[in-house]
C-alpha cells in the first residue's frame, strides 16, 4: 500500500503527504484517529496500535485501538496511574520499552503486558504546537517480538506523531465549531418560544435563558434544548 526506500526501506515523504491529505478528508475526530492507528500498523514494524486523548484534565481517554489487547494495556495504566503512557504524556517525551520481561521502572504494568503476549512497546507524545499547552496524547506502538522498534521506526512514530496531533487538532475545532452553530440555533428557538408566549424582546429572552443557565449551573445550549424539549424551563 505505501511506497518504501528499495534501500532502507522506510516509508517516503511521498506517503505521508498521502496521509495528510486523507486525515484532512475525513469528518470528525473518530474518523482521523482511527486512520492513524490504522496507518501506524502500515508504516511501522508493529502490531498493534492505539491513540489516547487528553480530553480533560482529569485522565486521558482510549481514542482508538486497532486491537482489543492495546485497550487492556491502556486500562492497565490509566487505572493504576503509571506506565509509558502516563510518563509519556507527563514528560511530554518518547517513552521506549524494549522488552517488557526486562522493564523494571513500571514491574507491575509489564508483567501484565507481557502476558497479553507484548513484548515491545513505544509511546510517542501527540505535542501541541501552541505554546503553554500540554500534549494532545499519545501514540502507542506495540509488537510481540522484543527490541521490535529501533531507530527508523523511532523516527517515523514522531512524523505520524505531528501529523495525527494536527489533525486531531483540527478535527475537534471543527467538532467545536459546529457544537457552537448548533447551540445557537438551539437557543435561537428557544428564544423564539419565549419571545412568542410571553411577548418579550429577544434582550429579555436571552436574559430569562441566561438567568436560568446561571440558576442551575446548566449549559445556556442545554437550558435551550429542554425548553424545546417540554416547552417549560427547568425547574
Amino acid at each position: 500500500m505505501f511506497a518504501t526506500d528499495p534501500v532502507t526501506g522506510n516509508n517516503t515523504a511521498a506517503d505521508f503527504a498521502r496521509l495528510a491529505l486523507e486525515l484532512h478528508n475525513l469528518d470528525g475526530v473518530e474518523e482521523t484517529v482511527e486512520a492513524v492507528v490504522e496507518f501506524a500498523l502500515q508504516a511501522l514494524s508493529c502490531s498493534y496500535a492505539g491513540l489516547a486523548l487528553w480530553a480533560s484534565r482529569s485522565a486521558p481517554e482510549i481514542a482508538a485501538v486497532t486491537d482489543p489487547v492495546v485497550a487492556d494495556i491502556y486500562e492497565v495504566q490509566l487505572g493504576s496511574g503509571e506506565g509509558p503512557l502516563i510518563t509519556s504524556l507527563e514528560s511530554r517525551t518518547t517513552v521506549l520499552v524494549p522488552d517488557t520481561l526486562s522493564e523494571e521502572r513500571w514491574p507491575g504494568w509489564a508483567a501484565k503486558v507481557a502476558a497479553l503476549g507484548v513484548r515491545s512497546v513505544l509511546d510517542v507524545p501527540l505535542i501541541s504546537s501552541v505554546p503553554g499547552t500540554g500534549p494532545v496524547g499519545v501514540l502507542g506502538l506495540y509488537s510481540p517480538e522484543p527490541d521490535a522498534f529501533g531507530p527508523d521506526d523511532e523516527a517515523v512514530a514522531h512524523i505520524l506523531a505531528r501529523h495525527a496531533m494536527v489533525a486531531v487538532g483540527t478535527a475537534r475545532h471543527q467538532a467545536n465549531l459546529t457544537q457552537a452553530v448548533d447551540a445557537r440555533k438551539l437557543v435561537g428557538q428557544a428564544m423564539g418560544i419565549l419571545m412568542e408566549r410571553f411577548d418579550i424582546s429577544p434582550d429579555q429572552a436571552f436574559a430569562v435563558l441566561r438567568r436560568y443557565s446561571q440558576d442551575t449551573n446548566t449549559k445556556l445550549r442545554d437550558v435551550a434544548a429542554e425548553l424545546i424539549d417540554t416547552r417549560r424551563l427547568p425547574r
